[in-house]
């Protein structure tokens, strides 16, 4: 059930935190799935992810034990910063946010930029920050994005085993991202 959540502010720092609360109760704790080709993710956070943030080999014993703390690092320096979160308006930092998270920043990135009918070429810059600008319906940029993302994930050879958690998880930020946004 999506969180109760009113318009945000343009506070950068306010934004972030919300949306890494959102993120980690979508993320919930540790998993090791025998299908998730990430294998052992704990927060959200992959082995091979941990891995290349502590610059050398980790065991899932090692991402068991990741912190919230570190996890929260991991989300702004990997994820946050990647998509330009503090440059998103309201909203729509969620939906591009959550999205870096579960299927990495640079796709994450193609959905926003496809939504808002730019260049997809993975990597948000100037002509991407300068579209969000422009753009007046906020909504209409999270739906397309929602739709972006649900159709790559049907995509995905672990649909079967997924699909429904994925879905239900665009579905409740879409809901969030939408309230943010005052849509």
């Amino acid at each position: 059930m999506p969180s109760p959540v009113t318009p945000v502010d343009d506070d950068p720092a306010r934004r972030f935190r919300i949306c890494v609360e959102e993120v980690l109760e979508r993320e919930a704790g540790y998993v090791d799935h025998p299908r998730d080709p990430g294998r052992c993710t704990n927060m959200g956070i992959t082995i091979a992810t941990l891995a290349d943030w502590r610059g050398r080999p980790v065991t899932c014993a090692d991402v068991r034990a990741l912190t919230e703390l570190e996890a929260r690092q991991i989300y702004r320096a990997r994820y946050w910063n990647s998509v330009q979160g503090d440059s998103l308006p309201a909203g729509i930092d969620l939906m591009v946010f959550d999205g870096a998270v579960n299927s990495g920043p640079a796709q994450s990135a193609k959905w926003l930029q496809a939504a808002l009918r730019v260049e997809a070429d993975g990597a948000i810059g100037p002509i991407t920050l300068a579209a969000v600008r422009e753009a007046n319906d906020r909504a209409t940029v999270i739906n397309r994005i929602c739709n972006l993302r649900i159709a790559f994930l049907r995509e995905l050879r672990t649909w079967r085993d997924f699909g429904r958690g994925w879905t239900n998880r665009v579905d409740t930020v879409r809901a969030i991202a939408l309230a943010m946004a005052g849509a």
